[in-house]
This record gives structure tokens, sequence and C-alpha cells, in this order.
């Protein structure tokens, strides 16, 4: 197997891409926020047969960076010797990899540098929705209460529309905004859901968004790659949260999902099956449980480390940083 740089051919590049944040366009949007980005390819002889895209991002007042591959597929050796050499050449600290795999991957690590990682970016757990199914069945294995709420919505006149521009932006970035106050969550900057927004419209990112009388209520970001459809970003508003917006936009969701021609629905992050109920993310995880998702546990997240004693600093920084912040994790 040989690894080159790719510095041209969207097309193929994203034949083999597999998740949104490896598409050739993500890449373009961190690109614009001054992000430097690499694309490797993996080739048999002479045919591409992986993709890897990569994003460096340096750690103030020093001369070292953090790698960071989300959303591959999990590298070969032959990929990881060639991150290890780019790595020392580059001043990198580590670089984070997680892959867009199953639990029940089989692999062996031979490359003793890399370790699982004690700060993930990405949850270990999501929940899937087969897409495949009718919308009779959909509906049939969703919790009576999610059901209930669904058509509650609609009877009291609750109105989701698909509004994939500027406007519908404008409003979803408003609501996402505000729900980041009042949860008092540590979101993106408005720049970087901005440059998202303006790089994807056009071809992976939707906006839906659910009105009662004109008033905006709730809205999602939702992204659509390789048949595969995403619930990445949300917002609801303080108002008429009795009209149970949320349910009957996630289910107009998954209904544009199926529309697209989507096989799954991936809602980007859950707890475990059997979860805590007093976590913190205990309500979006029930809610998201409600229309008859399944669990799937991923692979996880590990570091390739390049320099094992700034590595130690870096993790007990990242550490401090958490709790000041006041973060939850798993």
């Amino acid at each position: 197997m040989k690894i080159r740089t790719i510095e041209n051919n969207q097309e193929l590049f994203n034949s083999l891409a597999k998740h949104p944040l490896q598409s050739w366009s993500w890449g373009e949007a961190r690109k614009e926020m001054g992000i430097e980005v690499l694309r490797i390819g993996e080739f048999d002889k002479e045919k591409l047969i992986n993709v890897y895209q990569l994003t460096f991002h340096p750690i103030p007042n020093t001369k070292f960076k953090i790698g960071y591959l989300p959303r591959s597929n999990f590298p070969s050796q032959e990929v990881l010797d060639y991150l290890e050499n780019y790595g020392k050449e580059h001043n990198l600290i580590f670089i984070k990899i997680e892959p867009d795999v199953s639990k029940n991957f089989k692999f062996k690590i031979l490359n003793l540098k890399l370790v699982s990682s004690s700060h993930p970016l990405f949850p270990e757990w999501t929940q899937i929705l087969d897409l495949t199914k009718s919308e009779d069945e959909l509906l049939k294995n969703m919790k009576s209460k999610t059901r209930y709420n669904i058509k509650l919505s609609e009877k009291k006149g609750v109105v989701v529309k698909e509004v994939s521009d500027n406007e519908g932006f404008k409003i979803f970035s408003d609501l996402y905004f505000k729900t980041c106050k009042r949860q008092k969550y540590f979101g993106h900057t408005q720049t970087y859901h901005k440059v998202i927004w303006n790089t994807l419209k056009n071809n992976i990112a939707h906006i839906l968004i659910a009105f009662y009388n004109n008033i905006p209520l709730a809205a999602y970001e939702l992204f659509y790659f390789k048949n595969k459809f995403y619930y990445t970003y949300g917002g609801t508003s303080d108002e008429y949260r009795n009209l149970m917006a949320s349910n009957l936009l996630m289910w107009e969701a998954i209904r544009l999902g199926k529309k697209l021609g989507a096989k799954e629905f991936d809602m980007w992050g859950s707890l475990p099956q059997n979860y805590d109920q007093k976590n913190p993310w205990a309500g979006f995880t029930r809610f998201k449980e409600g229309y008859g998702t399944a669990f799937v546990q991923t692979i996880g997240s590990y570091d390739l480390i390049f320099s094992p004693f700034y590595y130690k600093i870096y993790n007990f920084v990242n550490k401090i940083r958490n709790i000041l912040l006041g973060f939850s994790r798993f």
C-alpha cells in the first residue's frame, strides 16, 4: 500500500469518504476558518481504496499542534506509520482518531503509540433509525408517548417546513444560540456555524423548522451524505413548549431523510442503553429513544502520540479546563 496526499479530485475523494466530516466540502469549510487541512489517500498500486481528511489545531503560544481525524475508516498500519512520520516532522503532540466504525470491528493495535483517549470529542454511543421501514412501521415502533406528542403537535396547529436557505439558517442560528445560553452549553461560535452552512448548504446541509402561527419554535440543521441522514444541531424556543413542536419536528426530519433517499438516520450521539436517568444527557437520549432507534456503540476514540511528555501536560490542562467550564462527560 502507498499513502499519498490528495490535492484535488473532489468527486473521487467523496466517493470513498464515509461521513460528512470526511467530505471534501467539510474540509473546505475548515480551511475557510483558517484551519490547516490534510487529505491523504491509501492506494493499492494505483487504485485509491481509502481516504482520510485531517485537521491541525495550533496550541496558542507554542510551536505545537494537535491533529484530528474524525469519522474515517479505521486507519491501516501503513496510514498510522505515515501519520507518525508526518507528526514528528510537523510538531504534533498527538493526533486524535475517532473512526466511524462499530464496536464489532475487529482490529489489532500494532503501534504502541496509539492509545485509548481519555477525552473523546465524539460520544462513543449513538442511536440509529432504520429508514428503509415504511412510515407506518416507523410510527408503530415509536414509544407511545412520542407518537401521542406528534399527533398533539399536529392537532394544535404546529407546521414544519424545510427552509434550507439563508433566512432559514438565521432562524435556526437564533434558536440554537438561545438554547446554548439557556442550557449553559458551550457550543461552536456563530462564525463556525455560518461558514459550515455557507459551504454545505447546496449539497449536504438542510434546515427544518417548526412554526406555530408563523412563530419558529424549534429548528434543526441536518446533514445528508452517502444515503445517511444526520441530526447534527438543534435549537428550541421557550415559547409554547406545551405544543411539543420538537416531537413533530423530529418526525418530519425522519420523513425528509426518507424523501432524500437515506437508509439510516444517525442521531449524532447518545448515552448507552440502561443510562443513568440523572445524567445531564438523559433528556435528549430519552427523546431520541422515543422514535424506536437502536443503540449503536462505536469503536471509540484513540490518540496517536508523538510526544509523551507534552501529551501528559496537555491532558492535565484539558482536564482542569473541563472542570472550570463545567463540561459533563460520559
